[in-house]
Protein backbone atom coordinates (compact mmCIF):
# COMPACT_ATOMS: atom_id res chain seq x y z
CA UNK A 1 0.00 0.00 0.00
CA UNK A 2 2.71 2.57 0.78
CA UNK A 3 4.51 1.97 -2.84
CA UNK A 4 0.85 2.69 -3.98
CA UNK A 5 0.69 5.84 -1.97
CA UNK A 6 3.73 6.43 -3.50
CA UNK A 7 2.38 5.99 -7.46
CA UNK A 8 2.81 2.60 -8.66
CA UNK A 9 1.02 0.58 -10.18
CA UNK A 10 0.00 -2.52 -8.07
CA UNK A 11 -1.46 -5.67 -8.71
CA UNK A 12 -2.67 -7.88 -5.76
CA UNK A 13 -2.74 -12.00 -6.86
CA UNK A 14 -5.12 -13.27 -4.17
CA UNK A 15 -6.45 -17.15 -4.07
CA UNK A 16 -9.67 -17.77 -5.22
CA UNK A 17 -12.67 -17.92 -2.90
CA UNK A 18 -11.64 -16.44 -0.06
CA UNK A 19 -8.81 -14.07 -1.56
CA UNK A 20 -6.61 -11.77 1.13
CA UNK A 21 -7.26 -13.78 5.09
CA UNK A 22 -7.89 -9.94 6.40
CA UNK A 23 -10.85 -9.58 4.03
CA UNK A 24 -12.71 -11.86 7.12
CA UNK A 25 -11.28 -10.41 9.91
CA UNK A 26 -14.55 -8.54 11.48
CA UNK A 27 -16.22 -7.52 11.96
CA UNK A 28 -16.67 -4.64 11.68
CA UNK A 29 -17.68 -4.86 8.41
CA UNK A 30 -18.73 -1.81 6.04
CA UNK A 31 -22.29 -2.06 4.07
CA UNK A 32 -20.39 -4.01 1.28
CA UNK A 33 -19.50 -6.74 3.36
CA UNK A 34 -15.64 -5.80 3.35
CA UNK A 35 -13.84 -5.79 6.64
CA UNK A 36 -12.47 -2.79 8.20
CA UNK A 37 -9.42 -4.50 8.81
CA UNK A 38 -8.80 -5.12 4.90
CA UNK A 39 -10.16 -1.74 4.17
CA UNK A 40 -7.03 -0.50 6.46
CA UNK A 41 -4.12 -1.36 4.13
CA UNK A 42 -5.41 -1.86 0.70
CA UNK A 43 -6.44 0.86 -1.47
CA UNK A 44 -4.68 1.79 -4.81
CA UNK A 45 -4.16 -2.13 -6.18
CA UNK A 46 -6.28 -3.46 -8.05
CA UNK A 47 -6.64 -7.39 -7.68
CA UNK A 48 -7.03 -10.37 -9.80
CA UNK A 49 -7.36 -14.30 -8.26
CA UNK A 50 -4.95 -16.88 -9.51
CA UNK A 51 -4.83 -20.76 -8.12
CA UNK A 52 -0.87 -21.39 -8.37
CA UNK A 53 -2.38 -25.66 -9.17
CA UNK A 54 -3.41 -24.07 -12.49
CA UNK A 55 -1.65 -24.11 -15.43
CA UNK A 56 -3.57 -20.85 -17.03
CA UNK A 57 -3.52 -18.91 -13.60
CA UNK A 58 0.59 -19.77 -13.45
CA UNK A 59 0.66 -18.24 -17.06
CA UNK A 60 -0.94 -15.57 -16.04
CA UNK A 61 1.26 -14.67 -12.86
CA UNK A 62 4.02 -15.26 -14.91
CA UNK A 63 3.12 -12.34 -17.55
CA UNK A 64 2.85 -10.12 -14.87
CA UNK A 65 6.33 -11.42 -13.39
CA UNK A 66 7.60 -10.76 -16.80
CA UNK A 67 6.45 -7.15 -17.18
CA UNK A 68 6.96 -6.79 -13.31
CA UNK A 69 9.29 -3.84 -11.69
CA UNK A 70 9.19 -5.74 -8.38
CA UNK A 71 7.10 -8.83 -6.96
CA UNK A 72 6.34 -8.96 -3.24
CA UNK A 73 5.24 -12.40 -1.60
CA UNK A 74 4.76 -14.09 1.41
CA UNK A 75 4.55 -17.28 1.00
CA UNK A 76 5.92 -20.28 3.30
CA UNK A 77 9.25 -21.27 2.09
CA UNK A 78 9.11 -23.80 -1.02
CA UNK A 79 5.80 -23.01 -1.91
CA UNK A 80 6.77 -20.66 -4.94
CA UNK A 81 9.37 -23.27 -6.03
CA UNK A 82 6.67 -26.19 -6.16
CA UNK A 83 4.49 -24.33 -8.13
CA UNK A 84 7.14 -23.76 -10.82
CA UNK A 85 7.37 -19.60 -9.75
CA UNK A 86 10.95 -19.79 -8.01
CA UNK A 87 12.07 -16.31 -7.60
CA UNK A 88 15.66 -17.10 -8.67
CA UNK A 89 14.53 -18.44 -11.80
CA UNK A 90 13.06 -15.08 -12.98
CA UNK A 91 15.86 -13.09 -11.06
CA UNK A 92 17.82 -14.82 -13.96
CA UNK A 93 15.79 -14.44 -16.49
CA UNK A 94 15.28 -10.62 -15.62
CA UNK A 95 18.18 -9.19 -13.84
CA UNK A 96 16.93 -6.11 -13.29
CA UNK A 97 13.85 -7.28 -11.03
CA UNK A 98 13.23 -6.76 -7.33
CA UNK A 99 11.59 -9.31 -5.87
CA UNK A 100 10.98 -8.54 -1.70
CA UNK A 101 10.12 -11.75 0.00
CA UNK A 102 8.37 -10.98 3.38
CA UNK A 103 8.36 -14.12 5.97
CA UNK A 104 7.72 -14.45 9.79
CA UNK A 105 10.81 -15.74 10.94
CA UNK A 106 13.37 -15.70 8.32
CA UNK A 107 14.07 -17.74 5.42
CA UNK A 108 15.67 -20.63 6.73
CA UNK A 109 12.16 -21.19 8.73
CA UNK A 110 8.66 -22.43 7.52
CA UNK A 111 7.06 -21.09 10.70
CA UNK A 112 4.37 -19.01 10.03
CA UNK A 113 4.56 -15.07 11.13
CA UNK A 114 1.31 -13.45 12.81
CA UNK A 115 1.91 -10.11 14.77
CA UNK A 116 0.72 -11.27 18.30
CA UNK A 117 3.25 -14.18 18.31
CA UNK A 118 6.63 -11.78 17.25
CA UNK A 119 5.72 -9.77 19.90
CA UNK A 120 5.56 -12.21 22.37
CA UNK A 121 9.13 -14.07 21.08
CA UNK A 122 11.18 -11.02 20.76
CA UNK A 123 10.77 -9.05 23.68
CA UNK A 124 8.07 -6.54 22.96
CA UNK A 125 5.35 -8.21 25.80
CA UNK A 126 7.88 -8.91 28.24
CA UNK A 127 8.31 -4.98 28.14
CA UNK A 128 5.00 -3.89 27.50
CA UNK A 129 2.36 -3.21 30.35
CA UNK A 130 1.92 -2.53 34.15
CA UNK A 131 5.40 -3.10 35.79
CA UNK A 132 3.27 -5.76 38.43
CA UNK A 133 1.18 -6.90 35.47
CA UNK A 134 0.92 -9.69 33.21
CA UNK A 135 2.53 -9.18 29.97
CA UNK A 136 0.92 -7.09 27.67
CA UNK A 137 1.56 -6.80 23.61
CA UNK A 138 0.69 -3.18 21.44
CA UNK A 139 -2.73 -1.83 20.33
CA UNK A 140 -1.80 -1.97 17.02
CA UNK A 141 -0.51 -4.67 14.81
CA UNK A 142 2.64 -2.50 15.34
CA UNK A 143 5.21 -6.26 14.17
CA UNK A 144 3.45 -6.34 10.80
CA UNK A 145 3.54 -2.08 10.44
CA UNK A 146 6.95 -2.20 10.92
CA UNK A 147 8.29 -5.27 8.92
CA UNK A 148 6.09 -3.59 6.21
CA UNK A 149 7.72 -0.41 6.31
CA UNK A 150 11.37 -2.18 6.25
CA UNK A 151 9.97 -4.08 2.94
CA UNK A 152 9.36 -0.64 1.55
CA UNK A 153 12.49 0.97 2.06
CA UNK A 154 14.12 -2.15 1.37
CA UNK A 155 12.54 -2.41 -1.80
CA UNK A 156 12.88 1.14 -2.88
CA UNK A 157 16.94 0.71 -2.00
CA UNK A 158 16.89 -2.35 -4.04
CA UNK A 159 15.29 -0.09 -6.93
CA UNK A 160 17.26 2.73 -7.02
CA UNK A 161 20.48 0.26 -7.24
CA UNK A 162 18.64 -1.69 -10.06
CA UNK A 163 18.30 1.92 -11.96
CA UNK A 164 21.83 2.21 -11.73
CA UNK A 165 23.86 -0.54 -11.84
CA UNK A 166 20.65 -2.70 -13.91
CA UNK A 167 21.26 -5.39 -11.14
CA UNK A 168 17.97 -6.17 -8.84
CA UNK A 169 18.11 -8.40 -5.83
CA UNK A 170 16.42 -10.70 -3.78
CA UNK A 171 14.95 -8.57 -0.74
CA UNK A 172 14.33 -11.36 2.20
CA UNK A 173 12.51 -9.51 5.41
CA UNK A 174 11.13 -10.36 8.31
CA UNK A 175 8.51 -9.96 11.42
CA UNK A 176 10.85 -11.12 13.80
CA UNK A 177 14.13 -9.43 12.36
CA UNK A 178 12.11 -6.01 12.29
CA UNK A 179 10.68 -6.33 15.47
CA UNK A 180 14.28 -7.04 16.99
CA UNK A 181 15.81 -4.61 15.52
CA UNK A 182 12.62 -2.07 16.66
CA UNK A 183 13.26 -2.40 20.39
CA UNK A 184 16.37 -0.37 20.17
CA UNK A 185 17.37 1.73 22.87
CA UNK A 186 15.66 -0.73 25.19
CA UNK A 187 17.94 -3.40 23.49
CA UNK A 188 20.62 -1.60 23.48
CA UNK A 189 20.02 -0.94 27.79
CA UNK A 190 20.17 -4.79 27.91
CA UNK A 191 23.59 -5.18 26.31
CA UNK A 192 25.36 -2.64 28.01
CA UNK A 193 24.26 -3.51 31.74
CA UNK A 194 23.91 -7.13 30.87
CA UNK A 195 20.51 -6.83 32.77
CA UNK A 196 17.19 -7.71 30.94
CA UNK A 197 14.36 -4.91 30.29
CA UNK A 198 11.49 -4.23 32.77
CA UNK A 199 8.26 -3.12 32.56
CA UNK A 200 7.64 0.78 33.13
CA UNK A 201 4.57 1.06 32.14
CA UNK A 202 3.63 4.40 31.20
CA UNK A 203 6.95 5.68 32.44
CA UNK A 204 10.20 5.54 30.31
CA UNK A 205 13.60 3.72 31.61
CA UNK A 206 15.59 6.12 30.86
CA UNK A 207 14.18 9.46 31.23
CA UNK A 208 12.31 11.82 34.00
CA UNK A 209 9.52 12.93 34.29
CA UNK A 210 8.63 11.07 30.62
CA UNK A 211 5.28 9.77 31.88
CA UNK A 212 1.37 9.93 32.08
CA UNK A 213 0.04 12.11 34.51
CA UNK A 214 -3.64 12.75 35.72
CA UNK A 215 -4.95 15.91 35.33
CA UNK A 216 -8.23 17.48 37.05
CA UNK A 217 -10.29 16.22 34.25
CA UNK A 218 -8.35 13.56 31.92
CA UNK A 219 -4.83 11.97 31.06
CA UNK A 220 -2.07 14.07 29.63
CA UNK A 221 1.49 12.85 29.10
CA UNK A 222 4.43 14.64 29.82
CA UNK A 223 7.94 14.14 28.04
CA UNK A 224 10.86 15.60 29.57
CA UNK A 225 14.15 15.49 26.60
CA UNK A 226 16.55 17.65 27.99
CA UNK A 227 17.63 19.27 30.98
CA UNK A 228 16.94 23.00 29.76
CA UNK A 229 13.37 21.27 29.45
CA UNK A 230 13.57 20.00 32.68
CA UNK A 231 13.84 23.59 34.49
CA UNK A 232 11.12 25.18 32.43
CA UNK A 233 8.78 22.34 33.31
CA UNK A 234 9.27 22.69 36.51
CA UNK A 235 9.22 26.60 36.66
CA UNK A 236 6.09 26.72 35.10
CA UNK A 237 4.47 24.24 37.24
CA UNK A 238 5.59 26.48 40.11
CA UNK A 239 8.19 24.01 41.34
CA UNK A 240 10.92 26.60 41.53
CA UNK A 241 12.58 24.75 44.12
CA UNK A 242 13.12 21.48 42.10
CA UNK A 243 14.56 23.48 39.20
CA UNK A 244 17.06 25.20 41.39
CA UNK A 245 18.27 21.39 43.01
CA UNK A 246 21.59 20.64 41.66
CA UNK A 247 20.84 17.11 42.56
CA UNK A 248 18.04 17.59 39.96
CA UNK A 249 20.15 19.44 37.06
CA UNK A 250 20.48 16.33 35.02
CA UNK A 251 18.48 13.40 33.88
CA UNK A 252 20.89 10.95 35.38
CA UNK A 253 19.87 12.79 38.74
CA UNK A 254 16.18 12.69 37.99
CA UNK A 255 16.37 9.12 37.33
CA UNK A 256 18.34 8.70 40.54
CA UNK A 257 15.34 10.08 42.12
CA UNK A 258 12.41 9.55 40.11
CA UNK A 259 9.82 9.45 42.65
CA UNK A 260 10.32 12.45 44.02
CA UNK A 261 10.51 13.98 40.98
CA UNK A 262 7.26 12.26 39.57
CA UNK A 263 5.64 13.03 42.81
CA UNK A 264 6.30 16.84 42.48
CA UNK A 265 5.18 16.93 39.12
CA UNK A 266 1.81 15.00 39.61
CA UNK A 267 0.88 16.95 42.84
CA UNK A 268 0.87 19.82 40.15
CA UNK A 269 -0.72 18.69 37.20
CA UNK A 270 -3.83 17.64 39.21
CA UNK A 271 -4.62 20.44 40.49
CA UNK A 272 -5.37 21.83 36.82
CA UNK A 273 -6.92 20.69 33.87
CA UNK A 274 -5.39 18.91 31.16
CA UNK A 275 -5.80 21.76 29.12
CA UNK A 276 -4.63 24.73 31.26
CA UNK A 277 -1.20 21.92 32.07
CA UNK A 278 -0.56 21.26 28.15
CA UNK A 279 -1.19 25.49 27.48
CA UNK A 280 1.33 25.95 30.49
CA UNK A 281 4.04 23.67 28.79
CA UNK A 282 3.32 24.69 25.27
CA UNK A 283 4.06 27.87 26.27
CA UNK A 284 7.97 27.27 27.59
CA UNK A 285 8.41 24.59 24.73
CA UNK A 286 7.98 21.56 26.86
CA UNK A 287 6.69 18.22 24.58
CA UNK A 288 3.06 16.86 26.09
CA UNK A 289 0.11 15.74 24.90
CA UNK A 290 -3.38 15.08 26.26
CA UNK A 291 -4.61 11.17 25.84
CA UNK A 292 -7.01 11.34 23.39
CA UNK A 293 -9.18 8.43 21.83
CA UNK A 294 -8.70 6.95 18.65
CA UNK A 295 -12.04 9.23 17.01
CA UNK A 296 -10.36 12.17 18.52
CA UNK A 297 -7.15 11.50 17.09
CA UNK A 298 -8.57 10.65 13.88
CA UNK A 299 -11.02 13.71 13.69
CA UNK A 300 -7.91 16.07 11.94
CA UNK A 301 -6.21 13.24 10.13
CA UNK A 302 -7.90 13.28 6.64
CA UNK A 303 -9.16 9.50 7.39
CA UNK A 304 -11.68 7.83 5.44
CA UNK A 305 -13.81 5.03 6.53
CA UNK A 306 -13.45 3.82 2.75
CA UNK A 307 -10.10 4.25 2.13
CA UNK A 308 -8.37 4.48 5.44
CA UNK A 309 -5.61 6.64 7.18
CA UNK A 310 -4.30 9.39 5.17
CA UNK A 311 -0.83 8.32 3.72
CA UNK A 312 2.27 8.48 6.15
CA UNK A 313 4.56 9.40 3.03
CA UNK A 314 4.17 12.19 0.84
CA UNK A 315 1.43 10.47 -1.71
CA UNK A 316 -1.69 9.97 -2.84
CA UNK A 317 -5.00 7.99 -2.43
CA UNK A 318 -6.03 7.17 -6.07
CA UNK A 319 -8.24 4.36 -5.71
CA UNK A 320 -10.14 2.67 -2.79
CA UNK A 321 -9.45 -1.07 -1.82
CA UNK A 322 -10.53 -3.08 -4.63
CA UNK A 323 -13.04 -6.04 -4.35
CA UNK A 324 -12.15 -9.62 -4.63
CA UNK A 325 -10.91 -9.66 -8.37
CA UNK A 326 -13.10 -6.59 -9.20
CA UNK A 327 -10.05 -6.22 -12.27
CA UNK A 328 -9.35 -9.88 -13.07
CA UNK A 329 -11.30 -9.67 -16.58
CA UNK A 330 -9.52 -6.43 -17.54
CA UNK A 331 -5.50 -7.71 -16.06
CA UNK A 332 -6.30 -11.10 -17.67
CA UNK A 333 -7.00 -9.36 -20.91
CA UNK A 334 -4.78 -6.56 -20.51
CA UNK A 335 -2.18 -7.04 -18.20
CA UNK A 336 -0.56 -3.96 -16.98
CA UNK A 337 -2.26 -1.88 -19.72
CA UNK A 338 -5.16 -1.51 -16.86
CA UNK A 339 -3.20 1.15 -15.21
CA UNK A 340 -3.19 2.85 -18.84
CA UNK A 341 -6.47 3.63 -19.05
Amino acid sequence: MMLGDLGADVIKVERPGAGDDTRTWGPPFDSRGESAYYLSINRNKKSVVADLAIEQDRALIESLLGQADVVVDNFRRGTLERHGLDPGRFLARRPQLVWCTITGFGSDSNRPGYDYVVQAERGWMAITGEPNGQPMKVGVALADVIAGKDAAIATLAALVSSARTGRGRHVVTSLAQSATAALVNVAQNALVTGRDAARWGNAHPNLVPYELFEASDRSIVIAVGSDAQWRACARVLGIDALADDPALATNAGRVTHRDRVVGAVAGQVRTRTAAQVAAALDAVGVPCGTVRTVLEALRDAGASALTGVAPSVPGAVRFPPPRLDEHGADIRARGWAVFRG
